[in-house]
């Protein structure tokens, strides 16, 4: 199905979310913190082998999930790639805030898989 690269700092939260879009199909690159992310995301961009969604949580050790957002987006060939943030924190203020650095959706945490799947689905256009 799709190629989804995912950034979560929280071991228990990534492992949850990557056995989850796993099991509906996906390929998955986890990595543990916003500058992992936009490293492989760059690397991806660079071998032209792009992944088809990236979804990171906010908070993150090293680079923030909106900082990370913002520099993939100076990377032509990541600017169509949709980016869905992951948080805690649902307060119109902070989703605004991920929107504003190149956000497709903000997913509040905690979420069942079935509500991760059928977002995925819609962000991929799959719905």
């Amino acid at each position: 199905m799709a190629k989804i690269l995912i950034a979560e700092d929280e071991p228990d939260i990534r492992n949850l979310i990557t056995f989850t879009l796993r099991f509906a199909g996906h390929e998955v690159i986890d990595t543990p913190n916003g500058y992992e992310a936009y490293l492989k995301a760059k690397e991806m961009a660079e071998n032209g082998d792009l992944p088809d969604l990236i979804m990171m949580d906010v908070r993150m050790p090293r680079m923030t999930g909106y900082e990370a957002c913002k520099n993939m987006k100076e990377i032509e060939a990541l600017k169509p790639i949709p980016v869905a943030f992951l948080s805690a924190k649902g307060q119109e203020a902070e989703v605004q805030s991920g929107l504003d650095a190149g956000a497709s959706a903000y997913i509040i945490k905690p979420f069942a898989p079935d509500q991760l799947t059928a977002k995925v689905k819609e962000l991929l256009g799959q719905a």
